[in-house]
């Protein structure tokens, strides 16, 4: 026979105040809320975590994942071959414009349902009943893939400045994959500490953007000071193309120059995953998202003008070998100083670890909201809070445990770079685009929605988002280079149908008889709270109920 359950939760009475013209759905009344109550007022597993981030740190924790200035730098190494310094500038205006419309899609959606699951909770309350907990499931799985990936990415981009600075002053060195990944694995060990400790996040969060923001502005100023006298004739910044990936078609060849600033204007659903960190969380998220962007196209806008306006030989960056352009951006401004270089690169190396320690704050959040629901195997270890720290500790372990894995790509291709960014684009807009979808073509945006509501012109933006995705999904997962081999091709094609594969099998097998969520329904004007799980999901009250969706238990 089916088996009932209720739910207990506990009870942290003193968020109340926090929420009281919150947008974050209730769960019960408050008139009989006690701190002995064993149903929590607000959304499950909110409680657990402390409102720590005020703006200014989730636009820290925003921007310092996003950092597009620091995204184009440590990745110009994919774009200045594939189209020169006419791709990446226009390339930047390009990518703006589109984060806009992803950034605003975003911002409404997480306007009417805060949550720490973001995209795959957004899935669930637009979806329809029959489809709902597989396309949440799906949308949850390829968020975290996406995070995982970006911290790969980000993580490998900081090895090759520490490998650059050592060719840099070592002209007889030569850089070797291995070199790459032993960096990168101790590198990454390193890192994982910091989002150990919970403490230090807000500060270091907010600490991220005046160290970004500040690192621009000196490089920024002493580079164009270093070239004075120097600068490059406006022609060859605005309107010079190069192309040496081996196809013939230019257009193609611009399209994958866009990976450069289409992952370094990535990963604006992180401010959503802190939903329960921050206080009215419907209208300080979609602030924060737009704000990354807007700071992002400033910054990166003006850092590649500076940067080509600045270079002195075009074919000693593109072939330099520290495998770091910027390096040698760097180099040749300042009068061929290696000192002065590597100074200059050590704030990029300060606004990288940043960068990095906000993607594990990112990740860690993604697959615990996830784990929560059983959504990954043995969520039962990465679903739980830390009670010493008040931190997703296990999450984050665990998904660290799978970029040190992701590191081992480096040893197999010479273009695993670019398809660890690849990924990270990917899966992220795929990810992004279910939800958009349900609520564009399932809901026709008629949802209960937040204070950040953008009407007809969030609709065009909807369908934006939604175009992009298709287009990026297929010319990004084009070769990098021609002729193709083993060690150049572009993986990211691979990782997807690997992904969407096990996210198949593993749903058929486990998840759709584990995975669930717990939703509130409206059915009436009095609030009853009952829980009751069976296996065919029913409910026996009149008024308000929470539903978990998808617990088989049967004895």
């Amino acid at each position: 026979m089916a088996k009932k359950e209720s739910v207990g939760i506990s009870t942290n009475i003193d968020n109340k105040k926090h929420y009281d013209t919150s947008n974050l759905e209730r769960r019960g009344d408050v008139s009989e809320l006690t701190p002995e109550s064993s149903i929590d007022y607000y959304e499950e597993g909110e409680p657990q975590l402390r409102k720590q981030f005020s703006f200014i740190n989730l636009l820290g924790v925003g921007f310092g994942l996003t950092n597009s200035w620091f995204g184009i730098s440590s990745s110009m190494v994919t774009g200045i071959s594939s189209g020169g310094p006419l791709m990446i500038i226009y390339g930047i205006i390009i990518i703006a414009l589109l984060s806009i419309a992803i950034g605003s899609s975003l911002g409404e959606l997480s306007s009417a349902y805060p949550h720490a699951g973001g995209q795959f909770y957004w899935t669930l309350k637009l979806a329809d009943k029959r489809h709902k907990r597989f396309l949440a499931y799906m949308t949850g799985f390829l968020s975290w893939i996406g995070s995982v990936f970006t911290s790969a990415s980000t993580t490998l981009s900081v090895c090759f400045l520490l490998v650059g600075f050592y060719a840099l002053t070592h002209p007889e060195f030569t850089v070797h994959r291995w070199h790459i990944f032993v960096t990168f694995e101790i590198l990454h060990l390193f890192i994982s500490c910091f989002n150990c400790f919970g403490k230090t996040l807000p500060v270091i969060s907010a600490s991220a953007l005046y160290i970004s923001i500040g690192s621009f502005l000196i490089i920024t100023i002493a580079v164009l000071s270093g070239a004075h006298g120097k600068y490059q004739d406006p022609k060859f910044v605005f309107a010079t193309f190069y192309n040496e990936t081996g196809w013939n078609n230019n257009a193609i060849a611009f399209i994958l120059g866009l990976i450069n600033p289409a992952w370094s204007f990535s990963c604006l659903d992180c401010a959503t995953h802190m939903a329960f960190e921050v206080e009215n969380p419907e209208k300080v998220i979609p602030l924060s998202i737009l704000g990354t962007v807007g700071i992002g196209f400033i910054t990166s806008f003006l850092f590649v003008i500076a940067m080509f306006f600045s270079i002195q030989d075009l074919d000693a960056v593109m072939n330099s070998s520290t495998g770091f352009p910027i390096l040698e951006i760097f180099h040749q401004a300042l009068n061929h100083s290696k000192a002065g270089a590597i100074v200059l690169g050590c704030l990029i190396l300060m606004t990288a670890l940043g960068c990095v320690i906000a993607c594990h704050t990112w990740q860690a959040r993604l697959c615990w909201s996830f784990s929560r629901d059983n959504g990954l195997p043995y969520s039962q270890y990465w679903g739980q809070i830390d009670k010493r720290s008040n931190l997703p500790l296990n999450a984050h372990l665990m998904s660290c445990a799978m970029i040190a894995i992701l590191g081992l790509l480096y040893l197999a291709s010479d273009t695993a770079f670019n398809s660890l960014i690849t990924g990270c684009i990917s899966f992220l807009l795929f990810s992004y685009s279910i939800p958009i979808g349900l609520l564009v073509f399932q809901k026709k945006r008629n949802i209960q929605h937040g204070p950040f509501w953008l009407g007809k012109v969030g609709l065009f933006f909807n369908l934006v988002t939604l175009g992009w995705t298709v287009f990026a999904l297929i010319f990004f997962s084009f070769p990098f280079v021609r002729p193709v081999k083993a060690d150049n091709m572009n993986y990211s094609s691979v990782f997807i149908a690997a992904a969407l594969l096990f996210i198949v099998g593993f749903w058929k097998y486990v998840a759709s008889k584990k995975f669930r969520i717990l939703e509130e329904t409206n059915k009436g004007d009095d609030l009853l709270i009952s829980v009751d799980i069976d296996q065919e999901n029913t409910k026996t009250d009149d008024s308000v109920a929470f539903e978990i969706i998808g617990d088989t238990t049967t004895e």
